[in-house]
């Protein structure tokens, strides 16, 4: 039951962490021009998607010594999904204040497809590889 636990807190915790970065865009994104928000929030989610799903791995191998690989993938993977539903949540949001800021209307927002939404668990699937090696090369 401990790796459930995980995957909940470092997920919420996780979301969290997004949501805000995604705040941060828009606010920073319309007061300044330029890509220089948009690349620093790029990779600053990028070390969130690697480094949350990772501090879950190596909580769950620090908490359970004989905690497997596949387990590790399992938590850190749960927990990437977790944190990108959030971006996916928050897309309409980003995608309506950028084509606000560039003057035009979006006509009815961005459409969830089935192959956006397999790309993001396919995307998941090797943040949780690399989180859960990072995890156990850490732990």
């Amino acid at each position: 039951m401990n790796w459930l636990v995980n995957i909940a807190v470092f997920g919420i915790v996780g979301a969290v962490m997004m949501a805000a970065l995604i705040g941060l865009l828009l606010v920073l994104g319309s007061r300044t021009g330029g890509r220089g928000p948009q690349a620093v929030f790029g990779a600053v989610s990028l070390v969130v998607l690697i480094a949350v799903p990772a501090l879950a791995a190596v909580n769950l191998l620090n908490t359970a010594p004989d905690t497997g690989f596949g387990l590790m993938f399992l938590v850190a993977f749960g927990v990437a999904l977790v944190i990108c539903a959030v971006n996916i949540a928050f897309l309409p949001l980003v995608a309506r204040r950028a084509a606000a800021g560039r003057g035009e209307e979006l006509a009815a927002g961005p459409r969830l497809s089935p192959a956006l939404l397999g790309g993001g668990v396919l995307v998941c699937a090797v943040l949780g590889l690399v989180s859960a090696g990072v995890g156990l090369v850490v732990g």
